[in-house]
């Protein structure tokens, strides 16, 4: 789908739709707990219709309400049996959680993966569960797992994915027999493996932490509440406080918890450190624009909020180094070249580094054509892009948004235009 976007500040107010990676760690744990849960979730994205699919393939029933407000989750009784096709769409956490979750139940499965989900990597995860009785095997676009988890030592580095940590965290309460977990070096995005401890605490699923090493009983079952609330996305939420902060009048952004353990949170300070006038208001923040001043920003525990931050650094004063940013080639697009593409291809000035971009601000960007390169991130920092803009962009793949935020062009269009 192409989108012309019209240049100019937005003003106004906009309540941001479900945290998907919550979502995806309640939908887990809810379809292997005792009893039927209700989870409201404003907003279902192709990620986390992905990882419902997946588990009703396993023998769960998830389905939506009415209107698509809330969903309704019945447990796995009996997991499937024979071959269990599992359709993951592009979502890398539905892929990361399940896999070791399909290997701890037992099941023969096929996981089916889109886009450039079958280039993104899935080591040292796949040869942890290999040395723990699980065949593995790749044909293209398919991924094949057979054998029973067993109970034991498990050790990964924590410095390339929060998911694999998170994915046993999940899985290892189900084995036959306790575990030990050892999470080895500096840890990235540790705001997402604290959400899924808070999902299995909530679910009463027992399991002890002494620094890195965790201790997890087995034979364990979730016991989830039998109703839950998904709260706001802290990742789809920093592209319209990136808005505000380039607005003179400002914008709202609600139905965002402040107390949040999502890692993407760190946007609020990111901002503040920008000089954005940024204020908590109840349900979430206002922010609008004050002088705006280069800095230095650490890509490592924050991959996914670079885009956006990226757009605010080409439109403040001076220089934004973007620093330990190589895992963002491994996303949806290899989004260290499909930001500084974006940005260039506005007017920007930006130099794009093995591991990072240094990013010059301009007052005003010119507008002009891009491509989303079919990646989420990118489609919603080029209309970030365009409130800094002085004339339109021309946005191709706009339906990228899909994957994480299906409403976004509607929130985005309900905000006032004003001037730059």
């Amino acid at each position: 789908m192409d989108l012309t976007i019209k240049p100019g500040a937005r003003s106004g107010r906009v309540k941001i739709p479900a945290s998907k990676s919550q979502a995806h760690r309640l939908l887990i744990c809810a379809a292997l707990g005792e009893r039927e849960t209700l989870i409201e979730c404003d907003g279902l994205s192709a990620d986390i219709r992905s990882t419902a699919q997946c588990l009703n393939a396993l023998g769960a029933d998830i389905r939506p309400n009415a209107d698509e407000s809330a969903l309704w989750v019945s447990p796995i009784v009996k997991v499937t049996h024979g071959l269990c096709h599992l359709p993951c769409g592009e979502s890398g956490s539905t892929l990361r959680f399940l896999l070791p979750v399909c290997a701890a139940l037992g099941v023969d499965a096929v996981f089916h993966m889109e886009g450039r989900l079958p280039q993104r990597p899935l080591a040292p995860l796949d040869e942890q569960l290999r040395s723990h009785g699980i065949e593995l095997r790749r044909e293209a676009e398919l991924l094949c797992c057979s054998g029973k988890l067993e109970a034991g030592d498990y050790e990964i580095p924590g410095n390339v994915s929060s998911q694999y940590v998170s994915g046993l965290l999940m899985a290892l309460p189900l084995v036959s027999g306790d575990s030990r977990l050892t999470v080895t070096g500096s840890i990235e995005s540790a705001g997402y493996i604290t959400m899924t401890e808070d999902a299995l605490k909530l679910s009463n699923i027992a399991f002890t932490k002494d620094k890195n090493i965790y201790s997890i009983p087995g034979s364990q079952r979730s016991r989830i509440p039998e109703l839950l609330r998904v709260e706001g996305d802290f990742s789809n939420a920093a592209f319209f406080l990136c808005m505000g902060a380039l607005s003179q009048r400002g914008i709202e952004v609600t139905g965002l918890e402040p107390a949040s353990h999502q890692g993407d949170k760190a946007v609020v300070d990111i901002l503040r450190a920008f000089g954005a006038e940024l204020r908590e208001i109840e349900g979430g923040y206002f922010v609008r624009r004050s002088k705006l001043q280069g800095l230095t920003i650490d890509a490592k525990p924050i991959p996914d909020l670079i885009p956006a931050l990226s757009v605010v650094a080409a439109l403040a004063q001076g220089e934004t180094r973007i620093i330990n940013a190589g895992r963002l080639r491994l996303k949806e697009s290899d989004r260290l070249s499909s930001t500084a593409a974006l940005i260039r291809s506005l007017g920007g000035d930006v130099e794009e580094l093995e591991e990072g971009m240094v990013i010059h601000g301009r007052p005003r960007l010119s507008g002009g054509s891009v491509d989303s390169w079919g990646d989420h991130r990118i489609a919603m920092a080029a209309a970030t892009a365009a409130c800094g803009c002085s004339a339109p962009v021309e946005l191709s793949g706009a339906q990228a948004v899909n994957k994480s935020y299906p409403r976004f062009w509607e929130d985005f269009e309900a905000l006032q235009e004003g001037r730059i």
